[in-house]
């Protein structure tokens, strides 16, 4: 299973950071949800982007690129395997970044991931 860090949680059922976070419990993955708002998703508090978490398989970024550098150095610290860049949130820079740090980036859909076995 893979340890999955959703940067940009939220309780609002119709985003899709929610909807993942939903189907990655359901596929049997451990997550970590991260945003600002409080409250929990899929039975997990949502927790504010202060402790680094080193045990990732994956980061899987619900954030526009224009909300991402403040959490640039969160996102390499904890040094995930990768980085799922969701539609709405590819950013060369951070890919950059993060492959120049051994970190593999895809832009891709974690929901389309899961539903099709390739997560």
């Amino acid at each position: 299973m893979k340890k999955t860090l959703i940067l940009g949680a939220s309780t609002n059922p119709s985003r899709y950071a929610n909807l993942a976070a939903h189907r990655l419990v359901a596929y049997g993955h451990p997550i970590i949800n991260v945003g600002i708002k409080q409250g929990e998703v899929a039975g997990v508090p949502i927790e504010k982007p202060e402790q680094i978490h080193t045990d990732l398989d994956t980061i899987t970024l619900y954030l526009g690129p224009q909300n991402q550098p403040e959490y640039y150095d969160y996102i390499i610290k904890s040094k995930p395997r990768r980085i799922i860049f969701n539609p709405g949130a590819e950013n060369p820079e951070l890919e950059s970044l993060a492959e120049k740090n051994g970190i593999e980036t895809t832009e891709a859909c974690t929901l389309v991931l899961l539903s099709t076995g390739q997560y």
